[in-house]
């Protein structure tokens, strides 16, 4: 593919030395815990998984995939694989699309930390949301699938599943910006005067109305496996920011895509694009398709919410930062996350301020 975020993230390699653990032990493991499990065992690491270290578990007749927490200093709240885990597994019973679960391993005796086993999920894994490598005609179905996908989150019924106590209900946004405020502040390596402002804005300027459902928080193209030839996601992936929440933050977290500054911030954004010859949906007719799918009329306030997630980003990459400065960083491409929180912090603001902020 020509896609630079496959050939960065994309694929295997060999493990690392610091996330390096005794295959034996995890072996014997999988012999006590994973049902149908038959070694030899092989093990490649993922290139992605930038919070917490992914590995591909290869035997001669089937691929597990293993998610860990990383050794070393970690932040209070990170890395929450336990809870990753539980939301998998709950998502699967109400055929939501998401790997089937094996078990969760909280002896870190075994290979260092806890961890979590999955069922490797065969098929695409895009990382250009512009998809130059799909035919033109093919682009807007898959945008298409991905949001239907993302309302169906939104619509399952958590009480249902035993979730009620996954997250607290109520008070979301208020909650993610302090959160994310501390997290910024424990990791931060240089003073930003828009980030500091919309670190005193945001919490005093919350729209009304709350909504509580099963939020991904970290909903994207490159977090979900595609069909090999359907426009069709077969599996959603990355869950360690799931949580209850309201559904207009995650969605409109998902949105970031067509606002994204296209210099500096990132490489993977719909910015200036021409959207018909591109067959890709605008933004607001991706917002009417998510609101056909909920029952929705419309979003208000929506310069408030990007404003929101430009900030939440730039904290989930500042923390990033702040471990490659700890060097707990799992990703050989983190230091270059500096490079991208002045542009998210500055965009921000620029909508904070088309929002009312002054």
């Amino acid at each position: 593919m020509s896609d630079e975020g496959t050939e960065k993230f994309g694929g295997t390699k060999e493990v690392e030395e610091n996330h390096a653990f005794d295959v034996k032990r995890l072996e014997a493991y999988m012999h006590a815990h994973v049902e149908g499990f038959q070694g030899p065992l092989d093990v490649r690491q993922f290139k992605g998984g930038q919070s917490n270290p992914t590995y591909q578990l290869i035997t001669p007749t089937k691929k597990y995939v293993m998610r860990r927490k990383p050794p070393g200093k970690l932040l209070p709240s990170a890395h929450a694989v336990d809870r990753e885990y539980r939301i998998i597994t709950a998502l699967g019973k109400v055929d939501y699309p998401v790997a089937k679960t094996y078990c969760l391993c909280t002896d870190d005796d075994v290979i260092g930390t806890m961890f979590y086993i999955m069922d490797m999920v065969e098929g695409r894994i895009l990382w250009d949301p512009n998809l130059p490598d799909i035919p033109r005609e093919n682009r807007r179905a898959i945008f298409e699938a991905k949001i239907e996908t993302l309302a169906k989150l939104h619509k399952v019924d958590y009480h249902a599943l035993g979730l009620d106590d996954f997250g607290k209900p109520g008070n979301y946004f208020s909650r993610q910006i302090s959160r994310w405020t501390k997290q910024y502040v424990a990791s931060e390596t240089q003073s930003i005067e828009s980030m500091n402002k919309l670190i005193d804005w945001l919490p005093n300027n919350i729209p009304a109305g709350d909504e509580t459902s099963i939020v991904h928080g970290d909903y994207r193209l490159d977090n979900m496996v595609l069909h090999a030839e359907k426009p069709q996601v077969i599996a959603v992936l990355d869950w360690e920011l799931s949580t209850l929440g309201h559904p207009l933050g995650d969605f409109t977290y998902h949105l970031m895509q067509w606002y994204l500054p296209a210099e500096g911030a990132s490489t993977n954004s719909l910015q200036g694009i021409d959207f018909a010859a591109e067959n890709i949906p605008t933004d607001q007719e991706y917002t009417a398709l998510y609101c056909q799918h909920t029952g929705r009329n419309g979003i208000d306030n929506l310069d408030y919410y990007i404003a929101y997630n430009m900030f939440r980003l730039a904290g989930i990459l500042q923390g990033i930062v702040g471990r490659v400065r700890d060097g707990t960083a799992s990703n050989a491409h983190a230091a270059a996350m500096a490079d991208r929180v002045k542009p998210l912090s500055d965009m921000g603001w620029h909508y904070a301020q088309k929002a009312g902020a002054v």
